[in-house]
């Protein structure tokens, strides 16, 4: 039987077959090129051997041991109401929560008659318009007190001229028209105001004639005097805060819980520009801060960039001319240079007093400098807000390069939860180092509902300064060993210090709002050696205001600057202190005096007051 054969099928069978093998040479050749591959792929990504390891010796650990410094055992007492101080500060609130409520006063020690002996001025604030009558018998007014050279005061407000009614805040005091008294300009909210020292505890007020009010809009915290141009005479410096008014205050829905009312953030504000009035040596001033190259701007926003609650006044490059140092709340602070031709230039950023470690604005408020560590390095101390620890901005020698050493100090753990307004450095122990004094207390009464670890009032802090070779430079010192008067919890705002009683030793007033202030008189008894100097310049500035003490001690040099101005909107003494501790020999007493006169004074007695007058 013959059989048929479909060609298709025949072409079909060897496609198919001609598939099946190109197939199984894929299969050859890609199994080929796997065993080839394989081994390349291996060598090329193998693991490299480890090299042998070397012994090599260790270094042996070191563990830093906490030091055993102890703060000396010095108390202070509260004299306030003893030495016949009755004052209470009237802040005007009155559940509004208006943000000038929470940021007053200041105080001012200075010696308004020329006894010698340091009085006293506390600023107050006021009631708003529209309660003024409601609950108020009389007006809160400022408060004058006479010292009678023992530490016990007497109130002089009434018929001196500034028993005036205004919502203050800061205080300067300065002898502006050279005539051997020391007058008195008060910083507010709103317009502020110059009373000219007539002598006989009688004061003027000369605002208008002098030209210094301001401007009725403005808001004006701590000031100071100083001379800017070289000219002899005080000029003023003046610092604003914010662009307040009570209406957008009002406006703004602050809460801090529950509903609430809080008070607002300096960050709702715009910022505002500084005055600087030029004196003209005829009893009027002109206003020059833009000139001068202080008016900075927010180049973001393109407002007004300060918002400035604390200054210090200094020669930072040792230039003989005085600089600014501006601690700003919320924004950068600012240092001025003086150029030396009337203008200034802002360094604060090329400095490295700007900002924090990590490039942060803070809150800035109260401020000091100082040689506290008795060379020619430079400390600024800074209080600011709460969880922002207490800054110590540290410049070896005049090299103008600050780092903020508050970690490694001691300073900054022990102040990070304090919420610190006034702060100085000065030698409490007279043991010829720089101690350091912070004033604490909140804004807000109920902080407390939502920050546990936060309080309204706040104990004041006193660090000892042990010395540089410390493992802990500044230590907190007790309540035990400074005592329960002085770690009570208050409301503290604006701080000072002074010889109040003529011991030797510095006692302390602390300024609050809404609270009665406190004096603190030093007892101390460690019989430590010190000396005291006021200067007496033959010019305009009869006070000596910018001159720099130094005393050479052999192994140490100390150093105080001349000047009241510092901590927070307000004055100390001008007197300057050096304790010597068991020393009771100084090498050479030298003072630069402002116009850059050199002294060396060889004639000086230890535990007094030395008056030196400028040599012809």
């Amino acid at each position: 039987m013959t059989q048929n054969i479909d060609p298709d099928d025949v072409a079909e069978e060897q496609d198919d077959a001609i598939v099946g093998a190109a197939f199984k040479w894929s299969v050859i050749v890609f199994v080929g090129l796997g065993l080839i591959a394989g081994p390349v792929v291996y060598f090329m990504t193998r693991p490299l051997q480890a090299p042998p390891a070397i012994e090599s010796e260790l270094a042996a650990v070191e563990v830093r041991e906490v030091g055993a410094e102890t703060a000396p055992s010095v108390s202070f007492v509260d004299v306030t109401e003893a030495a016949g101080i009755d004052f209470v500060h009237e802040s005007g609130a009155r559940g509004q929560k208006l943000l000038p409520e929470s940021m007053g006063g200041g105080c001012a020690f200075f010696d308004m008659d020329n006894d010698g002996d340091q009085d006293l001025l506390l600023i107050n604030s006021q009631t708003w318009e529209e309660f003024a009558g409601e609950d108020v018998e009389t007006p809160s007014l400022m408060a004058l007190y006479r010292n009678d050279g023992s530490g016990h005061f007497e109130n002089v407000t009434s018929g001196s001229g500034l028993d005036v009614s205004m919502y203050g805040m800061g205080v300067a005091c300065g002898d502006y028209d050279g005539d051997g008294l020391v007058d008195v300009y008060i910083s507010a909210v709103g317009k502020n105001r110059l009373f000219r020292n007539e002598g006989n505890g009688k004061f003027r007020d000369v605002t208008e004639s002098a030209k210094v009010s301001g401007a009725d809009d403005q808001w004006g915290t701590s000031c100071g005097w100083f001379d800017y141009d070289g000219d002899g005479d005080l000029d003023l410096f003046v610092c604003n805060y914010v662009k307040w008014s009570q209406e957008y205050d009002l406006a703004q829905d602050f809460q801090l819980t529950g509903g609430d009312r809080a008070y607002g953030r300096p960050q709702n504000f715009e910022g505002t520009f500084p005055y600087l009035f030029r004196n003209e040596g005829d009893g009027t001033f002109t206003e020059v801060a833009e000139e001068a190259g202080l008016h900075l701007w927010n180049r973001a926003s393109n407002v007004p960039m300060a918002k400035s609650l604390g200054v210090i006044i200094d020669d930072f490059n040792r230039d003989g001319w005085m600089d600014l140092l501006v601690a700003n709340d919320t924004v950068q602070n600012f240092l001025f240079l003086n150029n030396q031709d009337g203008t200034f230039m802002e360094v604060g950023t090329l400095s490295g007093v700007a900002f924090d470690m990590d490039g942060t604005a803070r809150g800035a408020m109260g401020i000091d400098v100082a040689h506290f560590r008795n060379n020619d390095s430079l400390g600024v101390a800074i209080g600011n807000f709460s969880n922002e620890m207490t800054a110590l901005y540290v410049a070896e020698d005049t090299a103008m390069q600050f780092v903020d050493e508050a970690i490694s100090s001691g300073l900054g753990p022990t102040t990070r939860l304090s919420l610190t307004f006034g702060v100085f450095f000065f030698d409490y122990d007279l043991d010829g180092r720089l101690d350091l004094f912070t004033s604490n207390g909140h804004l807000e009464q109920d902080i407390n509902r939502v920050q546990p670890s936060q309080f309204y009032e706040q104990p004041p802090q006193l660090f000892w300064n042990c010395g540089h070779q410390s493992d802990t430079e500044f230590l907190l010192v007790a309540k035990e060993i400074v005592g329960e008067d002085f770690a009570r919890p208050l409301v503290g705002r604006g701080a000072s210090y002074a010889d109040i009683d003529n011991d030797g030793d510095l006692d302390i007033l602390i300024a609050t709002t809404g609270q009665k202030p406190r004096l603190l008189r030093n007892d101390q008894e460690l019989k430590h050696n010190w000396i005291r100097f006021s200067l007496k310049d033959e010019g305009p500035n009869r006070n000596a205001i910018g001159a720099l003490v130094e005393l050479d001690l052999g192994e140490s040099k100390l150093q105080r600057r001349v000047t009241p101005t510092k901590s927070y909107q307000s004055q100390s003494e001008l007197p300057v202190t050096f304790g010597l501790g068991e020393s009771n020999s100084i090498q050479q007493v030298r003072i630069t005096w402002p116009d850059g006169t050199v002294q060396v004074v060889t004639e000086f007695e230890l535990n007094s007051v030395n008056e030196i007058r400028k040599a012809n």
